[in-house]
């Protein structure tokens, strides 16, 4: 093990980190600099002396992972990445919140190296560092502690234990006894609106202890670094249940203007203000001041610990069994050893209950395949048949039950995809996207290879009502960069909208049906986001273009206009984003300009004007009724579609 750093560096390390946190703001007139100040000597630590992480090797993947959660405090993280060597330097600390900079607003993964979630909105790496315990624990299980083993720190502070995602997510890792997840509370007392005691009298402690979590109040140690290290330590040997280390802060230390002031949170200091801390800390009064022999010193230090934790199990992971490497190095659907499922040509079958056939056929081909859902397993086929439950006592399992926390659920699935090692498959009834909406975001945001399974997709839900009939959900998922939002038309587009899931480098939403539909593609639209269903003999004079069930009333609706002499194909657009960019010539091969297209989809008709003349769609909320009546009152019928072809046909003089 490296020889440990000495006081005066580590006076020295935590000074920088004080000095950057207050120079980086003041230079970009943006930034929170007071809960980075008052966080450092913890910061410091847990690099220095607690956490196995190696900057040569920044992917490592049994490294401890580090999660900010109060992710405004991003100038903690960047000043602890600067000075361990993880490649950041000081233009880029220069640059902090600046256009194209590594060091943007609030932390990104896949943007600066050491960074392992996009923490924002608080609360969510909170939760995203329960999904990321949960995948080491499960991997653990399987391999083995040699192959597989570390622990998973999250620095949480006062807003990110009010946003309601934090009860969710901490009563679901009490209750799966997430011993390896240490999370230390900032107890800085201050919101950005003034102390906490404005707006929160909860007593924190016992929450976590109601949640059986083991927690320990450390006091005001936040300056003394033996007992911060001595603490976290004793949290590492600690079994059984996760741990909460409520740390008293004072946000701003040591300012003498701003310690334990609201202006602290979210204000640059001034010019004067960064000079006066920086004369009681006994350091020169410089921009972007450092010890360049102490930043190599502890560049040294960090890389040399590295090696010591990281080279071992590297090692070891070289003979590890060959699912841990295709758990890590997943092959592409096109080879893997089982077919899709096969569906009767002449049957018809809801796409929930076909999503989950194409689970079963998959999960050998998929080893890190875990699949879940918010106590709607047997309702949305987020199953894997004959799958273990994910549990205290067996964490190997790989069927999630996650109860009613949808929100947690989404950012839970986030950490495991960004974890790796494991595909995170997570179910709920579309209309619930709502609970999960910032941890779709961050999942898209982040890149997340997650596959988010939404069933109910329409008013087809029936007699639970409009509470329950997602009308506005497709839109509003659709407008999400980087979400890719599928609805298949039936069994074959579903399969084959599974395997493209697994294949997809960034998270999929999945969109099903509860009603049975008859099979009537070939799945073919899925690769390219449309496709041709049924088409004419002659050009066609029409194009109905359809997504999900619709597609269906579709292909009768042509069958019905054909017989009226009305040539009309029929496209299926399971994706518009990904047909969309598609190149020109494919795009008008499937829909000709000058043909007039009519589109039918069983919910709002926002976005639809980018491909149809007209739009069949719900622009309302749902009713209470049979789904086949709700659908039916509210124009989604054979009827309909050929009312309203015949009628555009009419107003465009065809």
């Amino acid at each position: 093990m490296a020889n440990r750093l000495t006081q005066e560096q580590d006076r020295l390390a935590i000074a920088m980190i004080r000095s950057l946190a207050m120079d980086a703001p003041l230079a970009a007139k943006s930034g929170h600099q007071g809960t980075a100040m008052a966080l450092a000597p913890l910061a410091h630590v847990l690099y220095s002396r607690v956490m196995r992480h190696d900057p040569a090797r920044p992917s490592w993947n049994n490294r401890d992972r580090f999660i900010l959660s109060n992710g405004h405090a991003s100038i903690l993280q960047y000043a602890l990445l600067y000075l361990n060597g993880y490649g950041l330097e000081l233009e880029d600390l220069r640059a902090f919140r600046q256009w194209g900079s590594l060091t943007p607003g609030h932390p990104e993964v896949g943007h600066t190296i050491g960074v392992e979630v996009t923490t924002g909105p608080l609360g969510q790496g909170f939760a995203n560092a329960v999904g990321m315990a949960m995948a080491e624990r499960h991997l653990r299980a399987r391999f083995g502690e040699e192959i597989h083993g570390h622990y998973t720190y999250v620095i949480a502070g006062d807003g990110c234990f009010m946003e309601g995602i934090s009860h969710e997510a901490a009563s679901l890792a009490g209750h799966q006894r997430l011993d390896r997840l240490i999370c230390i509370f900032d107890d800085n007392k201050i919101t950005i609106d003034g102390a906490t005691s404005l707006t929160c009298s909860d007593d924190v402690e016992q929450r976590f202890r109601a949640y059986g979590w083991n927690v320990v109040n450390l006091g005001d140690a936040g300056e003394n670094l033996d007992v911060l290290e001595s603490a976290v330590n004793a949290a590492r040997a600690h079994s059984g249940s996760p741990t909460l280390l409520v740390l008293r802060t004072h946000i701003g230390t040591p300012s003498p203007d701003f310690t334990d002031k609201h202006e602290a949170h979210g204000n640059p200091f001034g010019t004067a203000h960064v000079s006066a801390t920086k004369k009681v800390m006994n350091v020169p009064d410089e921009p972007f001041w450092v010890d360049t022999e102490v930043v190599a010193a502890l560049r040294a230090h960090a890389r040399d610990r590295g090696a010591t934790f990281s080279a071992p199990q590297i090692a070891a992971a070289k003979h590890a069994p060959p699912q841990w490497h295709a758990m890590w190095s997943p092959t592409g659907s096109s080879e893997w050893n089982s077919p899709a499922p096969s569906f009767d040509p002449a049957g018809s079958i809801a796409t929930r209950v076909a999503v989950q056939k194409a689970i079963d056929a998959a999960q050998d081909d998929l080893p890190g395949l875990v699949v879940g859902s918010a106590d709607l397993t047997g309702n949305t086929g987020a199953k894997m048949t004959g799958a273990l439950a994910l549990s205290a006592e067996h964490p190997e399992g790989r069927q999630m039950y996650f109860g009613i926390r949808e929100h947690a659920m989404g950012a839970i699935a986030v950490g495991m995809a960004l974890h790796g090692g494991v595909l995170p498959a997570v179910g709920t009834f579309f209309v619930f996207a709502d609970y999960m909406r910032p941890a779709l975001r961050l999942a898209a945001l982040s890149r997340a290879k997650a596959i988010f399974i939404f069933s109910h997709d329409s008013v087809g839900v029936g007699e639970d009502g409009p509470t329950h009939q997602p009308v506005e959900h497709l839109a509003s998922l659709r407008v999400i960069p980087g979400l890719r939002v599928v609805r298949p038309a039936d069994a074959h587009e579903t399969a084959q909208a599974w395997r493209q899931a697994c294949d997809h480098d960034g998270p999929t939403a999945l969109i099903l049906s509860r009603q049975n539909t008859p099979i009537v593609t070939n799945g073919a639209a899925i690769d390219r986001g449309a496709a041709i269903v049924r088409d004419t003999d002659e050009s066609p004079r029409l194009i109905i273009v359809a997504t999900g069930t619709e597609v269906a009333l579709a292909v009768e609706a042509a069958t019905q206009l054909g017989a009226l002499g009305v040539h009309v194909r029929v496209v299926s657009m399971p994706c518009p984003e990904l047909f969309a960019g598609q190149d020109p010539t494919y795009r008008s091969h499937v829909l000709p300009i000058g043909v007039p297209v009519l589109s039918v989809e069983a919910a709002s008709t926002f976005g639809w004007s980018t491909f149809a003349d007209d739009s069949i769609g719900i622009d309302r909320f749902g009713a209470s009724a049979p789904g086949n009546v709700a659908l039916q009152r509210l124009g989604i019928s054979v009827d309909n579609v050929v009312q309203h072809a015949r009628e555009l046909l009419e107003t465009l003089g065809e």
